[in-house]
């Protein structure tokens, strides 16, 4: 979305969502415009990239730097180091200009990388009214403020964050074999051995995934049934969640 005051401007604000939900968010910014003369209007012109490092990139950091300037945006993911940068280009642009040595690859390369870090995206992997966004990690990703206001939710998350204990977070899963397409249930129990609800399935590819588990059932071993099969599953902590005190 591009939001300010007029067409001639440059955009003031540019807001990423879920394509999916593109029509219910702009519904949602207009309620509070508040009769200001602020335009609210879907960025058909540009695209978004996400620029992941390769295990050889070397400075790559330095390379994007010099050639910034042939990108409207190109600033590091906010989330995680491990999530790159994200670039915003006008639709024509072509990448290699302004990265030179880069491979384009696809969205399902991408969605790999963010479930190997354990990094959640979108409706599916954070529904809506379903989420929690500590359980979820967003105080790890700058996806919370503790010291500003205000949005829904916002007494019993910081209440939580100060006071409560946190049982059960998103984290990377890896199965023992590659999951078929589209043939697990939204919210798919996850079980342990004993039979014992561990958690839930979000979503996933291939033999990676991402789950909202238990914390005191993560070093055991789990298990999800898809079509009558017991498919087995490890969980991990992410090397990028910051470190306990005095570790």
């Amino acid at each position: 979305f591009r939001l300010h005051k007029s067409a001639e401007e440059e955009p003031h604000i540019l807001l990423e969502c879920d394509s999916g939900v593109l029509d219910a968010v702009q519904k949602h910014l207009k309620l509070y415009k508040i009769r200001r003369k602020v335009n609210i209007a879907p960025c058909l012109d540009l695209s978004l990239w996400a620029v992941i490092p390769g295990e050889q990139a070397g400075d790559i950091a330095s390379s994007l730097t010099e050639c910034a300037d042939q990108a409207l945006i190109l600033t590091p993911d906010p989330r995680t180091e491990v999530m790159g940068w994200r670039l915003i280009t006008k639709k024509a642009t072509n990448l290699s200009e302004i990265i030179p040595g880069s491979h384009v690859g696809n969205i399902e390369d991408y969605h790999r990388h963010r479930y190997k870090q354990g990094i959640p995206e979108g409706v599916k992997d954070l529904p809506p009214g379903v989420a929690l966004p500590l359980e979820s990690n967003l105080a790890y990703m700058n996806g919370i403020s503790f010291t500003k206001g205000c949005y829904i939710g916002q007494e019993l998350t910081a209440r939580t964050h100060h006071m409560g204990v946190i049982r059960k977070r998103l984290l990377p899963v890896h199965f023992s074999a590659p999951l078929p397409q589209d043939s697990i249930p939204e919210g798919a129990e996850i079980f342990t051995d004993s039979g014992k609800s561990a958690g839930k399935f979000r979503a996933g590819g291939g033999e990676l995934g991402i789950a909202l588990l238990r914390l005191a059932n993560i070093n055991e071993p789990l298990s999800l049934n898809i079509a009558g099969d017991k498919v087995k599953l490890t969980a991990s902590i992410p090397e990028w969640w910051p470190k306990p005190a005095g570790k």
